[in-house]
């Protein structure tokens, strides 16, 4: 079973959820041109801060440090081209250097999945940085409490906005191009996670999926029934018969001007999770390849392949595998976001079977062939 938080949806803003008692929260879908797409590649960090909800009153109470490490892999799958962009940063603190106070451990994680040409994925993975993290109202701190978790939101939710507004302002993007956006961000013991489309996130905790994320498409009722108040329509599964999502970055041919009401959105939807002990690992992913997997099953894949080898990168790249073996039609691209090491050394080490190996004399093999003719 999934675990999944109740949502309550707003028209004009973007939703907050809680988790499991836990909270939920926003993400920008961007990047410089310093975070550099990876195809099969690992790192780590670690660090420590407060509960978003709680300040920390008793120094003497023992906190909980996530150590992060992450992995990634993306692959053309079965189209004639790539239209997937996503970023992995471990170490936020490093990436943008000293004049930035972050809480630690910081880390940032996108995955974008471009429509009608990959610009908008690009511009958007491009200019995360600018647009997020060098914003004015970004809190510069190393304490995560509930005003800096409310900092962050607003934050994060103008990024997703802004990099809309660019979208539809650069002459040289077409406006039929658009991109899916979900982001993911570590601050101390914070999850947040910012949605707008159908990519997905969702975090392992004891085995068990929770899904960070909830797919706009047109079969979500809520989702129907936000489009159909805005005055669009829903045709064979589709917005206004073209688009197989109710929000994305871009798509400026399909939105009304801006601050009129559309059918199409780019305002994310925000999901925050205080991380534990007990959760494992984060699994973000492009519609490629929850098309064809659930979430529990892209859980058990990664679990499966941390408890072989401890190595996210491979597991990223397992997904994409499976998911290409079950026919999956799109791009696929994979992150997985390890919060714990797995300790293989007590685990208990199954012998090989030993298999004997016979042979027949030719005169043995012609009895048994006359013997099984009859």
């Amino acid at each position: 079973m999934v675990a999944e938080a109740e949502v309550v949806f707003q028209q004009s803003l973007p939703v907050v959820l809680d988790i499991d008692g836990v909270s939920p929260a926003v993400i920008s879908p961007l990047s410089s041109p310093k975070l550099g797409v990876r195809r099969s590649t690992a790192s780590v960090s670690g660090g420590l801060s407060t509960s978003p909800v709680e300040d920390e009153c008793d120094s003497s109470i023992p906190v909980y440090i996530p150590t992060i490490r992450s992995g990634s892999y993306a692959d053309i799958g079965p189209k004639r081209s790539m239209e997937d962009e996503h970023i992995c940063v471990d170490d936020l603190s490093s990436q943008l250097g000293c004049l930035f106070e972050l809480p630690k451990p910081s880390a940032f994680y996108a995955v974008f999945d471009g429509h009608g040409g990959s610009e908008a994925a690009t511009y958007v993975k491009q200019n995360a940085i600018r647009l997020l993290f060098e914003d004015d109202k970004f809190p510069q701190t190393s304490e995560v409490n509930s005003v800096y978790v409310e900092e962050v939101e607003t934050s994060l939710r103008n990024a997703f906005l802004q990099a809309d507004l660019a979208l539809a302002e650069d002459c040289s993007i077409s406006s039929s191009t658009g991109t899916t956006a979900l982001a993911a961000l570590i601050s101390g013991r914070i999850l947040m996670v910012a949605n707008a489309g159908d990519c997905r996130a969702v975090l392992c905790r004891k085995g068990k999926a929770i899904e960070m994320s909830h797919d706009h498409r047109p079969i979500n009722l809520p989702e129907r029934r936000r489009v159909e108040e805005s005055g669009g329509v829903i045709e064979d599964g589709y917005l206004n018969g073209e688009l197989s999502v109710t929000r994305a970055l871009g798509d400026w041919d399909m939105k009304r001007p801006h601050g009129s009401k559309s059918p199409l959105i780019s305002e994310p939807e925000i999901k925050q999770i205080t991380l534990t002990e007990d959760d494992e690992f984060l699994v973000i992913g492009c519609d490629g390849i929850w098309d064809v997997l659930t979430s529990q099953e892209a859980v058990g894949i990664v679990k499966r392949g941390l408890n072989r080898h401890d190595d996210p990168a491979r597991c990223a790249r397992e997904l994409v595998m499976e998911a290409l073996r079950l026919n999956t039609f799109d791009n696929l691209t994979a992150v997985v976001v390890c919060f714990v090491t797995v300790d293989r050394e007590d685990e208990p080490v199954v012998p090989l079977e030993k298999k004997r190996c016979c042979s027949l004399t030719p005169e043995a093999f012609r009895s048994l062939r006359n013997l099984l003719d009859g």
